[in-house]
């Protein structure tokens, strides 16, 4: 599996499923809230009410991953901000073992994509207190028709993949191991990971920045921080801390 190698204890995951729920990432927010431990993963056949980021629906027929996991927040942790970044890589690393045959690229902050510029994966993180809630939906061998943008799976590029319960027990030890390094090494490491399986620098992109604004610029890597970082038309470089980016 690609990956990162980092001494240090890497927690052994705990997983519980359900049939049927409505947001997994719901339901940890409420168990992180009654004490239970990071580390535990629960995922659902089938969710019912599944959301994405800025409110948007995620359709969740039984086939495809879903599932949430807790991380507990520790004092001497990077900025929480960087929990993007390494379960963006995890995903990756966790796509590539299950699918080697699919092409990968991965664009800011954690959208993992088909070589054909497909969506493959919804990645949605919520706080609460010092617990993060980590929910990744995956399409193994499913994805809707008639959005916005283009996304698909991995059936549909020709991979076959495991059954769900199969591909997190895989996510999970990827999961693990990089929230390893972003505690043992820091997020600058993690970000050049990143950056290794991005779209190739001079990349034009497109951000819709919160306040509306729209930033046209050329991909040229990430901050330490995780910044995504354009260069304008002007040659200036601006970098952009929160946005909804769009391969030109």
């Amino acid at each position: 599996m690609d990956g990162l190698c980092r001494e240090g204890a890497v927690l052994t995951p705990i997983f519980e499923e359900v049939a049927l729920t409505g947001s997994t990432n719901a339901d940890l927010l409420l168990r992180a809230a009654q004490g239970a431990p990071e580390g535990l993963w629960l995922r659902a056949d089938a969710q019912d009410g599944g959301r994405g980021r800025l409110g948007r629906a995620w359709e969740s027929p039984k086939g495809n991953l879903f599932a949430s996991s807790i991380v507990r927040l520790r004092d001497t942790d990077p900025s929480p901000a960087g929990l993007a970044f390494v379960t963006a890589v995890a995903v990756y690393d966790a796509i590539r073992h299950i699918a080697p045959q699919v092409q990968l690229i991965l664009k800011w902050p954690n959208d993992i994509l088909a070589h054909n510029g497909s969506k493959l994966c919804g990645i949605l993180l919520e706080r609460a207190s010092d617990a993060v809630v980590v929910g990744i939906g995956l399409n193994l061998v499913w994805h809707p028709q008639n959005l916005d943008r283009k996304v698909s799976d991995l059936l549909t590029l020709g991979a076959t993949p495991p059954d769900a319960q199969t591909a997190l027990e895989i996510l999970a030890e990827a999961f693990a191991r990089y929230l390893n390094v972003w505690r043992q090494s820091g997020l600058g490491t993690i970000v050049r990971h990143w950056e290794a399986h991005a779209h190739p620098r001079g990349t034009a992109l497109s951000a819709k920045l919160p306040d509306g604004e729209e930033v046209d610029g050329l991909y040229t890597g990430l901050d330490d921080d995780g910044a995504l970082r354009l260069r304008l038309a002007d040659g200036s470089i601006r970098a952009i801390h929160a946005a909804d980016v769009f391969l030109i």
